[in-house]
């Protein structure tokens, strides 16, 4: 427990030091994506009750940067879920206090006071999309990007202690290596504009697809960090751990627009709903995926982690978030198995739902049919995922809360997934 300045004590806490040596088992919780006043942290209050989870690891947007009133909208906002400062972090004082403003949840607080965490940032907690040189949501006007960055990193570890470098091994006895990952800030290089290559037809489309987006050269971890992540894989390997755990922020998954998506879309999905699909349609002719800030736009890089892991002979699990949607991969490269990714929905951001305005599923039912890497996925419900480890299989667990407008736990049918060691394909439960 912690004693503050004028004597208040905060309640008493637990953790535990990963263990050593043989296990039979290892369960690990998996959070992103929460938005305060989008609605009630459930999926934390539901976690934290439990008696069978050993860790959490959070993938990033543990909170988001935006001015009240701008992600969600006023009319969006949950009542009650208000954060503080009022406007758009840019200072030491408004990120800190940002953080204050969500700490202050209970189902947050009971969840830390549970559970030891590993807590990995994506974008939001520095601005939307952001890479290594910028951010979509940072503007000239709003300061020197790396002063805003530095800043960002210094407060994350204020509230969130751990590693200044957070690419990193955490071995959990002889069954897992926990690989966390930075996608975001350390070499990404800056997202593609997709849309400008649309504008210009199908001659443009083809000239990005077989020129930037297929660039050899173009990354997302950095050069130091891909050939560290390499040499990790092998080194956990040849140490005899089980299985490789890669978590990192942002879906993996090969993810086309099937052509008939536009059929999907609800009477009420707005004009941008309709161009965002009409566009990833148009992109998907050529091969191109729609969403240029995931694996997806960065091909090559994508291409050379997979071979790594083919060439370590890892049994790597992908753990992803940032999407907001929840999904199961079977990742390929060259024809061959390179592992599977469990990505997670997010605790209360928006997802597909809230734009296409279409039954969900129908929605998985196309893009399983459209993306033969897809086994599965789920558009439209919040909450959280575990993977449970055993020596033999890993196991996740899509845990969906009923509602996020009101505080509760009680939750909505699951989906559950299994990968059997040696095997690098799930079946779907």
């Amino acid at each position: 427990r912690f004693t503050a300045p004028d004597g208040s004590k905060s309640p008493v806490g637990r953790t535990r030091a990963l263990p050593s040596g043989d296990l039979s088992h290892y369960n690990i919780a998996v959070f992103s994506c929460a938005n305060k006043p989008f609605g009630w942290f459930n999926a934390y209050a539901h976690a934290a009750v439990r008696d069978d989870i050993d860790l959490v690891v959070h993938l990033g947007d543990y909170l988001y940067e935006y001015k009240r009133g701008a992600y969600p909208n006023a009319a969006e906002a949950v009542a009650g879920r208000d954060i503080e400062g009022a406007g758009e972090m840019l200072t030491l004082d408004s990120y800190r206090q940002r953080y204050a403003s969500y700490r202050i949840d209970p189902a947050l607080q009971e969840l830390h006071r549970r559970f030891p965490m590993v807590a990995i940032w994506d974008d939001h907690e520095f601005a939307n999309d952001a890479w290594k040189g910028g951010a979509e949501n940072h503007q000239p006007d709003e300061g020197d990007w790396f002063a805003r960055k530095a800043i960002a990193r210094q407060v994350h570890g204020e509230w969130l202690p751990g590693p200044d470098r957070i690419w990193q091994r955490y071995d959990i006895g002889n069954l897992v290596s926990l690989i966390t990952l930075d996608t975001r800030v350390e070499g990404r290089e800056q997202q593609l504009d997709l849309g400008a290559a649309l504008k210009d037809g199908k001659p443009g489309l083809l000239a990005f697809r077989d020129g930037a987006w297929s660039d050899p050269k173009r990354t997302l971890l950095g050069t130091e960090q891909e050939a560290w992540v390499g040499d990790t894989l092998k080194a956990s390997v040849t140490a005899g751990q089980k299985w490789q755990l890669l978590a990192q922020q942002i879906v993996m998954g090969n993810l086309l627009t099937p052509k008939d998506a536009v059929s999907w879309l609800g009477p009420d999905a707005g004009k941008r709903a309709q161009g965002s699909v009409n566009g990833g349609i148009i992109a998907a002719s050529a091969g191109v995926p729609g969403n240029m800030d995931s694996w997806g736009g960065y091909p090559a890089a994508r291409a050379r982690l997979l071979q790594a892991a083919q060439a370590a002979d890892s049994d790597m699990v992908v753990i992803s978030g940032d999407s907001h949607n929840a999904w199961a991969f079977n990742l390929a490269q060259d024809g061959k198995p390179a592992g599977v990714e469990f990505a997670g929905q997010s605790v209360t951001s928006p997802g597909y739902e809230s734009a296409l305005k279409a039954d969900p599923a129908l929605i998985r039912a196309g893009l399983v049919a459209g993306n033969p890497e897809m086994a599965w996925c789920d558009t439209s419900r919040r909450g959280y995922l575990t993977v449970k480890f055993t020596p033999d299989s890993a196991r996740c667990d899509w845990v969906f809360m009923s509602t996020i407008l009101a505080r509760g736990t009680a939750i909505s049918k699951g989906q559950a997934a299994t990968v059997k060691r040696g095997k690098r394909v799930m079946q779907m439960a």
